[in-house]
């Protein structure tokens, strides 16, 4: 594998292999080959105060740990019933006492979030009781419900499904360009979308995936923000001008970019591919709409081949409120080879009234921590979110419990801070020197917003001469 193929670790490998570190045993630990009820503790034992599976435990990793912890899905085990719990049981006290599972790197001070997965420090208690306490089933009666699952999908049966047409091989080594797979959807009339789900059909090498819809014809839509200066991505990159600034080496390319994207309107990183609006509130889809997804492969050693998804679930009648995405980002830096703690700051300004709904930040391995703050036209000032430890492996949307009022001429500004040491264990090539590039062994500077602009009629355009407005 090449050091390019060796730059991510596979996020279920490397959380699998620290399980498996920790699932050493607890107390009062039986031989997991025994049948169910040797493992199952007597009613004077669940009397002594040590919660018990199928009373306590259960319904905790139900609502918290299920949607990943279930066959299929990312976790890297089943968590659903005792027999699938109880070897794990120390490993599952080890990661929630540290705060690694569930995962959630938001800082409590700053912000409350609608998606906020940390545990309570009951449910905490709980959990650690629980595994130093011999981990006991308890009583069958107790046991809660399961959770119902749709079989694929985590938020229930999409009314449309849009997959890439035929499976993508992607290569052992090496590396992929991003890939634009253009996909028409047989739309007889404008649809809004109350939620969608994006599936990787392989995680071990889709990195992410950025849904973008692109309408029959081009039409401008009106925008809430106007960028900072200083802050233009390099020529070449993603989003950048069209001609690159000297020689560059290429990677697999079989889908080059189009000329017209569209809107985007959703995606998928690691933790990250659910989105689901409030009633009242939806995201437009032009009839006659082709998706275009943008698909970053990752070669891991193996040749692989992925057919991912998109689930699209529709309003039953267009919205009050029309959600729409603002990327905030800066191309504009070098990382010094060996530092820590290098600062690159971005900003942009509210040129309406807008309700922001969430925010997602990203940078690539070397990525160490986000802050966010507002600056409002009446002279306060508040930090809205803080990532001290940015994850990689888990990209979060961060999504405010009250949606956030923006006055005109709000002004948001963010600053991500990177570690190219040889001390960030993840860092690809400590002696080097980065700048922006779409590549993982690469860094970014980026953070993707859901919004709506408030008193804006749900679908229009704007029909008068460019005033710098959006477009899609």
């Amino acid at each position: 594998m090449t050091r390019r193929g060796t730059a991510i670790v596979g996020i279920v490998a490397l959380w699998g292999s620290m399980l498996v570190a920790r699932a050493e045993r607890v107390p009062g630990e039986q031989d997991a080959q025994k049948p169910a009820t040797d493992l199952t503790t007597s009613a004077k034992e669940d009397a002594g105060g040590v919660p018990t599976f199928t009373k306590d435990v259960a319904p905790i990793l139900y609502k918290n740990c299920a949607s990943c912890h279930r066959p299929g899905e990312i976790g890297p085990m089943p968590l659903i019933s005792y027999e699938d719990a109880r070897p794990w049981a120390k490993a599952i006290r080890d990661e929630v006492s540290e705060g690694h599972m569930p995962p959630w790197h938001a800082d409590p001070k700053h912000g409350r979030f609608q998606n906020d997965r940390s545990l309570s420090t009951s449910d905490r208690e709980t959990l650690v009781k629980w595994a130093n306490g011999g981990a006991p089933k308890g009583d069958a009666k107790d046991m809660p419900e399961l959770p119902k699952f749709t079989d694929g999908w985590s938020i229930g049966t999409p009314d449309l499904v849009v997959s890439i047409p035929q499976p993508y091989k992607v290569p052992a080594d090496g590396f992929v360009e991003y890939e634009y797979i253009e996909i028409p959807v047989d739309l007889k009339e404008d649809r809004w979308i109350q939620a969608m789900e994006v599936r990787p059909g392989n995680r071990a090498v889709v990195h992410h995936v950025i849904v973008y819809a692109r309408p029959p014809q081009p039409e401008r839509r009106p925008t809430g923000f106007r960028m900072g200066p200083g802050m233009e991505l390099p020529r070449g990159a993603s989003g950048g001008s069209e001609e690159a600034e000297g020689p560059r080496a290429k990677g697999v390319s079989l889908f080059p970019r189009p000329q017209r994207l569209g809107a985007t309107i959703g995606g998928f990183a690691p933790g990250n591919g659910v989105m689901a609006f409030a009633p009242g509130s939806a995201m437009l889809l032009r009839a006659g709409t082709t998706i275009v997804l943008q698909m970053h492969y990752t070669p891991n050693g193996e040749a692989a081949t992925d057919q991912s998804k998109v689930g699209l679930f529709f309003a039953k009648e267009p919205p009050k409120n029309e959600m729409r995405f603002a990327a905030l980002m800066n191309g504009n830096f070098v990382i010094p080879a060996g530092s820590t703690g290098q600062e690159v700051k971005a900003e942009m300004t509210t040129t309406q009234d807008v309700t922001l709904r969430s925010l997602l930040p990203h940078t690539h391995l070397r990525g160490k921590s986000w802050e966010y703050t507002v600056s409002y036209p009446d002279g306060r000032s508040e930090t809205i979110l803080s990532v001290p430890q940015y994850d990689f492996n888990w990209q979060t949307d961060y999504v405010f419990a009250e949606p956030m009022k923006l006055p005109k001429g709000t002004t948001i500004r963010a600053s991500a801070k990177y570690d190219n040491s040889a001390a960030n264990k993840s860092n690809p090539d400590p002696k080097a020197d980065v700048k922006w590039g779409d590549q993982t062994w690469e860094e970014m500077m980026f953070t993707a917003f859901v919004y709506s602009i408030d008193g804006a009629t749900p679908g229009a355009v704007i029909t008068a001469p460019s005033n710098g407005g959006g477009n899609r």
